[in-house]
């Protein structure tokens, strides 16, 4: 049976309410990936996070009335809960689970995770995430009677776990550096090729993108961090050769302890010779969703590569057609697929396409495209090999 969820978002002066629902629904699927039902939503207008239960004592007693009556497992803030806050709310609610967005995040990883270098580094995430979080659950070596012989040994067990898992961080960094180190020497192998990596916001295609590129069979869901491994293929296009890569997808949020934890993989991306930035056009919030992806290529320092922005999943792309004489103004709602082409292919300075990779719609001009780039790069790397071209 499925545990049922309660999902909870903040107000700010510095957040519309709509955005607040959008970012409420991107946790829902969130919540649905991590194999949870979401119930029921509640928000709540304040000016920063109540530095106790995050939310008002009266917006609390509300959300633990209906958690009560309505059999209630897990109960999920949007934004990251501080050590003392997560403390005092488990307090409120004992027979509920209590998880953040960061927690959230790092348990979809922890299931998906598949190769040893995932686990690991979610493993260590998760660990340089629970450290702050120790609460006071084992306190026996405290209450021990004093007296002879009946002493504790100096050494509270919450101080002992801590311990325990800074030995276990030591230990899983040991163990990344040396798996970084063996990817590293297979990078190096693959150095005189061009490198094209695929990036892009969770679920916006990239796995059935690759898929069809390199003719292979990657692993592809409609869920959310479907892929968390690297993976590379060889694609040929005409006679030309490159190397695609598929990285884990970028979310809102994204907790520091992964962004750290996943910088060798995302080597792929910052070592690569050209992105593929992948969007998802139907998604209502994908501007958004490009600014997230653009900050966290910018973290790793991957900004200055050459970006191919591939607008995706135009098939389920929904509009209002305006009519011919519709004067009524322009907006995001009722923008036609024409309209987005015109403003965005005018609005940059890299190279723009509209295509559906499920339906392989465009999908021969987005191979023109990436040939003639890739051809570039390959007669300023290698100009006495032009017999490929």
């Amino acid at each position: 049976m499925k545990e049922r969820a309660i999902l909870i978002g903040l107000i700010t002066p510095n957040l519309k309410t709509e955005q607040v629902y959008e970012y409420l629904d991107e946790l829902a699927f969130l919540v649905k990936t991590a194999g949870a039902i979401p119930v029921r939503n509640f928000t709540q207008k304040l000016k920063h996070p109540d530095n106790t239960t995050f939310l008002g004592k009266g917006k609390i007693n509300e959300v633990k009335d209906y958690a009560e009556n309505e059999s209630i497992d897990i109960i999920v803030f949007d934004d990251d809960l501080s050590p003392s806050q997560l403390r005092n709310i488990q307090k409120i609610f004992p027979k509920c689970k209590i998880l953040d967005r960061s927690n959230l995040i790092l348990d979809i990883f922890a299931s998906r995770a598949k190769t040893a270098q995932a686990r690991t580094q979610v493993e260590l995430a998760q660990y340089e995430y629970l450290l702050p979080r120790l609460t006071r659950m084992w306190t026996h070596l405290e209450r021990q009677k004093g007296g002879i012989g009946m002493r504790g040994p100096g050494e509270t067990q919450i101080e002992t776990d801590r311990r325990i898992i800074k030995d276990k961080i030591s230990l899983l960094r040991k163990k990344l550096d040396k798996i970084d180190k063996q990817s590293l020497v297979r990078r190096k192998g693959r150095a005189n090729m061009i490198r094209v990596a695929l990036v892009g916001y969770t679920n916006a295609g990239k796995s059935t993108l690759m898929n069809i590129l390199s003719k292979s069979d990657i692993f592809a869901e409609n869920k959310l961090f479907a892929t968390l491994d690297t993976t590379v293929r060889k694609v040929v296009i005409k006679n030309l050769p490159f190397l695609l890569s598929d990285t884990v997808g970028f979310i809102r949020k994204l907790p520091h302890q992964l962004i750290e934890s996943f910088k060798s993989t995302l080597d792929e991306v910052r070592e690569s010779d050209v992105l593929i930035h992948l969007v998802d056009i139907s998604n209502p919030n994908f501007e958004d969703q490009i600014t997230i992806v653009n900050k966290t290529i910018a973290e790793i320092g991957a900004e200055n590569k050459p970006q191919i922005l591939v607008f995706n999943k135009i098939d389920a792309y929904s509009f209002i057609q305006k009519e011919a004489d519709d004067l009524t103004e322009s907006t995001k709602e009722n923008r036609s697929l024409k309209d987005l082409k015109e403003t965005w292919m005018s609005r940059l300075d890299l190279d723009s396409i509209f295509i559906s990779a499920l339906d392989k719609i465009n999908f021969e001009d987005l191979k023109i495209l990436l040939y003639d780039r890739i051809k570039e790069l390959h007669i300023k790397r290698y100009p006495y090999n032009n017999f490929l071209y």
